[in-house]
């Protein structure tokens, strides 16, 4: 990896407004689409659809993602972060809109599979931009990016809860959301860095080898396809970890500890806030110990987590446990993708759109693997896929920088 240049001066005004405006569109990115998590079984019974006519539909917005991410890359290329993620974002708004207004399983399973191809661009477009930010803010801030998605998230599920509460019909709460996406994307528009990626003025050495190389030579293509599949494993490992709290927590506490009902999404929570709070500490561990050392330690916790909770089944340890391996996992999506766009030779946007996607893909595997080893085993023992999986992150982590100048980008080390 190339060493950056050292920046000794706080970051530009032009820096903080940027990054004000990526902040705000990973708000964005993660408030849409959590709006409607809480208004499936409206749409289900809208619909005549039965669960799985829902699960088939809603598994064309994965699909959809696939399908955006292998283009994301060269749209970043040609046409800058800034302008992909925000066409993105009004595009994703536009068709998640029409969700409301769908007659049909057909027409929503379309309607899912386009929102899937927006939020595959818009992830790519998001990511590449705070990255730019980053190369020219003097530190770290792409975890607190991350962190800034979850709340958005959260801020959507719950919009989404208080729209069904009240009973507002989604005919209006989804096109409402897409107004405000619109506003939002006009608002920010002004702030973001001009141009295309990894201008000179940015990160020079980085556009030398862009210039001169182009695309990684015969001889180095391998290793670097080799590196970015295994980058991609490592945010892999993250999104699974996450999986665990996501789709497999509340069924643990309920079926294999006989804890009421009313807990079922508390080891959601434990580690949802443990994710949380680890992405917006985690630049500055960064900074400090480098993203080689950060996510091996991450790694670690996941292992210690994971591992804790299958050997002490208990309401507690589960808590603790998922805790520990939601603040480990934390750092492993976005320090993966960091690594995979600063890889000399790359085109811009090309290692953020390959991890993203391999990313998706990789994580297609994950429940179906845990769900079938539960069915045989039960789900405690099933939970060791996690630990196999934190285990590899250690082995992994060595594809990472081993520290961090002062302006973001590796260091030979």
């Amino acid at each position: 990896m190339l060493p950056g240049p050292v920046l000794d001066r706080a970051p530009t005004r032009q820096a903080r407004r940027a990054r004000l405006a990526v902040s705000v569109l990973f708000a964005l990115n993660g408030f849409v689409y959590a709006n409607l998590l809480p208004r499936y079984p409206e749409l289900m019974a809208s619909l005549g659809l039965t669960k799985a006519g829902l699960g088939t539909a809603i598994a064309g917005a994965p699909l959809g993602a696939l399908v955006g991410g292998l283009v994301a890359g060269q749209a970043v290329a040609r046409w800058g972060s800034r302008r992909v993620a925000l066409t993105g974002a009004v595009a994703m708004a536009l068709v998640f809109a029409g969700v409301g207004f769908a007659g049909s399983w057909a027409v929503l399973v379309a309607l899912m599979v386009g929102t899937g191809i927006f939020d595959a661009l818009v992830d790519v477009g998001d990511n590449a931009h705070g990255l730019r930010v980053q190369r020219i803010y003097g530190r770290s801030i792409i975890n607190a990016l991350h962190g800034v998605w979850c709340v958005g998230a959260v801020a959507g599920g719950l919009t989404g809860s208080l729209a069904a509460a009240v009973a507002l019909p989604l005919t209006v709460h989804l096109p409402l959301v897409a107004a405000g996406v619109l506003v939002t994307v006009v608002l920010v528009a002004p702030l973001m860095l001009p141009g295309l990626d990894r201008s000179e003025t940015e990160a020079p050495e980085l556009v030398g080898a862009a210039l001169t190389g182009g695309a990684p030579g015969p001889r180095r293509r391998p290793r670097v396809l080799g590196r970015l599949v295994g980058l991609g494993a490592i945010a892999t490992i993250g999104a699974m970890v996450e999986d665990l709290g996501n789709s497999w927590g509340a069924v643990y506490l309920v079926d294999e500890l006989g804890a009421p009902t009313a807990l079922a999404g508390s080891a959601f929570l434990a580690m949802m806030s443990a994710l949380l709070v680890g992405r917006f500490v985690a630049d500055r561990a960064v900074d400090r110990f480098g993203p080689r050392s950060v996510v091996a330690a991450g790694s670690v916790l996941v292992v210690v987590g994971i591992g804790a909770t299958m050997a002490w089944p208990t309401l507690t340890m589960t808590y603790v446990g998922f805790a520990l391996a939601g603040l480990g996992a934390a750092v492993m999506i976005p320090l993966a993708t960091t690594t995979a766009d600063e890889i000399p030779g790359l085109a811009p946007g090309t290692g953020v759109a390959f991890v993203s996607w391999f990313m998706r893909f990789g994580c297609f595997a994950g429940p179906p693997v845990i769900g079938l080893i539960a069915d045989g085993a039960g789900l405690r023992l099933a939970f060791g896929v996690g630990v196999a999986a934190g285990a590899l992150g250690i082995v992994l982590a060595p594809l990472l920088a081993a520290r961090r100048t002062a302006a973001g980008a590796p260091s030979a080390g």
